[in-house]
């Protein structure tokens, strides 16, 4: 694999072919997916490049099972990964993100953050990744993390599984109700994620 972006090399419709099979979802706000269950498309703009790449790279190994992003991620190569990835980080960077609640944890959800040791991996306000393969939370749609959770409960099986040792390990003692609590809090955090629609659909 590619070991950094390349896109001071690739023209703005060159990027643009690269991400349109992206902006159907991800540039659209509000929009529903419906697998596993109806839930919005995660946000994509603004997340850490390093993170979106090891995502694509796991849709495309089987790693992550998503028939849909499978199909993206196979369409792929290394570089196109990268740039992408690289694409995603820097788009909108001027725009406000989402969430902002600013609430303090409840009790519960504070012992739910210890137990699962969640700041030591996602950072101060789950949204400073100790390391940019991991990713920003704050703010994201609470729908989509609970059922991402979810995912790493059933690592390996069915059509919606996601492989990743660190959080199958993390998530393994949670019920599906401890999930949502830690979904809806993290979803209400300021974070840098975001829905930028793409010109043809403002």
């Amino acid at each position: 694999m590619a070991t950094g972006p390349a896109m001071a090399d690739d023209t703005p419709k060159g990027i643009t072919s690269k991400v349109a099979m992206c902006i159907g979802c991800h540039s659209i706000p509000g929009y529903q997916a419906s697998f596993p269950e109806v839930h919005k498309v995660p946000m994509i703009s603004g997340q850490n490049a390093k993170y979106i790449a090891a995502a694509l790279t796991a849709y495309r190994q089987g790693d992550r099972k998503h028939p849909t992003m499978k199909g993206v991620a196979a369409s792929l190569t290394d570089q196109d990964i990268q740039d992408i990835a690289a694409y995603y980080e820097a788009h909108g960077k001027d725009l406000p993100g989402a969430g902002g609640r600013g609430r303090a944890p409840s009790q519960q959800v504070q012992a739910l953050l210890t137990k699962g040791n969640c700041i030591a991996c996602h950072g101060e306000g789950l949204n400073k990744p100790i390391d940019a393969s991991y990713p920003k939370l704050a703010g994201q749609h609470a729908d989509y993390l609970y059922v991402a959770l979810k995912a790493y409960q059933v690592s390996g099986k069915g059509p919606i599984g996601r492989n990743n040792a660190i959080m199958s390990a993390q998530v393994k003692s949670f019920t599906q109700a401890e999930l949502k609590l830690l979904a809806d809090y993290a979803s209400g955090l300021q974070g840098d994620l975001k829905t930028v629609p793409q010109a043809r659909f403002r």
